[in-house]
C-alpha cells in the first residue's frame, strides 16, 4: 500500500512571499483551511486560516509573519497507517508529503487517504461485511481464514480492533453479500457474530458503517 498513490495533486501551494492577505484569498478560493508553504521545490511548513486570521497585520509576508514554525510532513516512503495516525493527533485536514531531501511531493487530503484504504481494504469491491467477537487468546487468523474458505467466501478485507472490555472486534469484507451459510459456520466454531452486513443492506449504509470502524484509529 503505498502513500504515494493518495497524494492529491488539487491542493495550491502558498509562497514565503505571498502576504497573510493573499494566503487568506488562496485559502478562500480553493474552500480549505490550511496550505503547505513551499519554496523552491522545498516544504517550509503548514499554515492554518485561523492563524492567518489572528494575525495583526495581513499585509506582511508570510515570512515576515512568524507563522511559519509548524511543519507537520509524511515521507514518500512511509505507510499510510502513519499518515493516519499524524492526521488523528493533529487534526489535518490534509499532511504535506516530501522525499528524503524534503522536496515537497504533494498532500494527502482526508478524502485522498480514505479512497487509498477502501481500495486497499476492498470495501469497494462488491460484497458483504462480517463482525465477529472473540477473545485475545482465541483469536487465529487461520482459522478465521479457514471458516470462510470451507463455505466458498473469500475474505477481501480485515480490521481488528479492541473493545473496551477488552475483546477483539474483527471486521471481515467479503466477497459474498449472502452470508447466511458462513455465519452459520462461525456460530457452530463458538465464534459471536455482532454484526452481518449484507444481501439486505444499502451499499452506501455498507460502506458508511464500514468507514465508521475505521475512521481515524489511533494505530
Amino acid at each position: 500500500m503505498s502513500i504515494e498513490r493518495s497524494i492529491s495533486w488539487s491542493v495550491p501551494n502558498l509562497s514565503q512571499a505571498d502576504s497573510i492577505s493573499r494566503a487568506l484569498q488562496i485559502l478562500e478560493e480553493h474552500k480549505m483551511t490550511a496550505l503547505p508553504v513551499v519554496t523552491d521545490d522545498e516544504y517550509i511548513a503548514l499554515v492554518a486560516e485561523d492563524q492567518l486570521l489572528e494575525a495583526p497585520d495581513d499585509s506582511v509576508s508570510l515570512e515576515a509573519s512568524g507563522l511559519l514554525q509548524f511543519r507537520p510532513a509524511i515521507s514518500s516512503q512511509a505507510h499510510p497507517f502513519d499518515a493516519l495516525r499524524i492526521m488523528y493527533e493533529a487534526k489535518l485536514s490534509l499532511l504535506p508529503v516530501t522525499d528524503q531531501d524534503n522536496k515537497y511531493l504533494g498532500c494527502i487530503t482526508k478524502d485522498s487517504l480514505l479512497d487509498l484504504f477502501a481500495t486497499s481494504t476492498g470495501i469497494s469491491s462488491p460484497g458483504g461485511i462480517l463482525v465477529l467477537e472473540v477473545s485475545p487468546r482465541n483469536y487465529s487468523m487461520y482459522e478465521i481464514a479457514r471458516i470462510c474458505e470451507n463455505e466458498d467466501v473469500a475474505i477481501l478485507g480485515m480490521q481488528l480492533q479492541t473493545a473496551e472490555d477488552g475483546m477483539l472486534e474483527v471486521t471481515l469484507k467479503l466477497n459474498r453479500t449472502v452470508l447466511d451459510a458462513v455465519v452459520a459456520s462461525f456460530s457452530r466454531h463458538n465464534y459471536r457474530v455482532t454484526q452481518v452486513y449484507g444481501q439486505e443492506s444499502d451499499k452506501a449504509d455498507i460502506i458508511d458503517k464500514y468507514n465508521l470502524l475505521m475512521n481515524y484509529i489511533n494505530m
